[in-house]
């Protein structure tokens, strides 16, 4: 009897060359609640996946947004067993490279509302303070202004951010906090965007998305 050839034991994404595993590395770490991510490829075949998260999301649901990611990019699906996750709690991440939210507070003051957003980044805490009209239209703008305003106290002063728009809208069945920001820097500017889903608490939903809109430039443009 013929012998059959045994198939691979884990069967791996084909790339068209090395970009789109910079770019499937680039679109993994915009899952959320991912802080970073790494695609190990060789010979145009995905040999790894290394994902370090928050605890936000179950392992088993960040190794299928993964999948579904692939499906979406390639066509293709990824054996689930090249895929690593690794989970930090967010006293673990506070400390490194990207900010992390310690908390959003709120004050009104008859037709006006101030505000105050605390980041914590390298170990320092940053505070950021918007004032406007006390409309709930109003509100989740003022809370990524604030946002902004935290994050101005730790870059360089050669960069500008402001934000274009800030938006809940509810997709599916789930609200989700978009935020389009504009960073300009030696007169190159961009239009960057960051979503989170709202969990319990919409202002909090509100400066993940702005983060998650800057996280990646993040590091280039903190002051030493």
């Amino acid at each position: 009897m013929p012998k059959r050839s045994r198939p691979d034991r884990v069967s791996k994404v084909t790339l068209v060359g090395e970009m789109d595993a910079v770019a499937f590395q680039e679109k993994i770490g915009r899952i959320e609640g991912v802080e970073a991510a790494r695609v190990v490829a060789e010979n145009g075949r995905i040999e790894e996946i290394h994902v370090l998260a928050r605890r936000n999301k179950a392992p088993k649901q960040l190794v299928r947004d993964v999948q579904s990611l692939s499906q979406a990019l390639f066509g293709t699906e990824i054996d689930r067993r090249v895929v690593s996750i690794v989970q930090l709690a967010d006293s673990d991440l506070a400390s490194g490279f990207r900010p992390a939210l310690v908390d959003v507070a709120e004050t009104l003051d008859g037709s006006r509302a101030e505000v105050t957003v605390r980041l914590r980044w390298s170990g320092e805490v940053f505070s950021g303070t918007a004032t406007g009209a006390a409309a709930s239209a109003m509100r989740g703008r003022q809370i990524a202004e604030a946002t902004l305003e935290a994050v101005r106290q730790a870059i360089h002063r050669d960069a500008a951010l402001a934000i274009s728009s800030m938006d809940v809208p509810v997709l599916g069945s789930r609200q989700v906090a978009i935020a389009q920001v504009v960073l300009v820097t030696e007169a190159t500017e961009r239009m960057l965007i960051g979503c989170a889903y709202v969990e319990e608490d919409e202002s909090r939903a509100v400066v993940r998305a702005v983060l998650d809109a800057l996280n990646r430039m993040l590091p280039d443009l903190k002051t030493a």
